[in-house]
């Protein structure tokens, strides 16, 4: 198929994989997540990447640059520019947070599924070595 066309709400909901990247092209990448209660991605600085988030399920907490706090639900839409640091927290200690993001241009190997958070900081461990 050329491009991506499909209902990424239940796709997004349905995922239970920590990452799973949907589509890359040659300036954006599609990628569902899904952090279990607690969990959090990590702090981390896209120095040349811009980054959508849209949560579909769950509370999200936003760092922004250590120092700036934002909660996101369901619908809520967040963006955070290049060369800002930020982690993404699930804040609910029952249900995981399932969110999409939209990376331009594309940060990830195109195909690539991370289960869980253990398999992509290993995975990404490997990347920058």
């Amino acid at each position: 198929m050329t491009g991506y066309v499909g209902s990424i709400e239940k796709q997004t909901e349905k995922n239970e994989y920590f990452r799973q990247v949907l589509f890359t092209g040659k300036y954006t990448q599609l990628v569902v997540m899904c952090l279990q209660p607690g969990e959090e991605i990590g702090a981390e600085v896209h120095d040349h990447v811009d980054q959508f988030f849209r949560i579909e399920e769950g509370k999200a907490k936003f760092v922004f640059n250590d120092t700036e706090e934002h909660l996101a639900e369901d619908g809520d839409a967040v963006v955070v520019p290049a060369g800002t640091r930020h982690n993404v927290i699930c804040v609910s200690q029952e249900e995981p947070l399932k969110l999409y993001t939209l990376y331009s241009p594309p940060n990830h190997p195109d195909g690539t599924i991370h289960k869980t958070k253990a398999e992509a900081d290993a995975a990404e461990e490997h990347e920058h070595h």
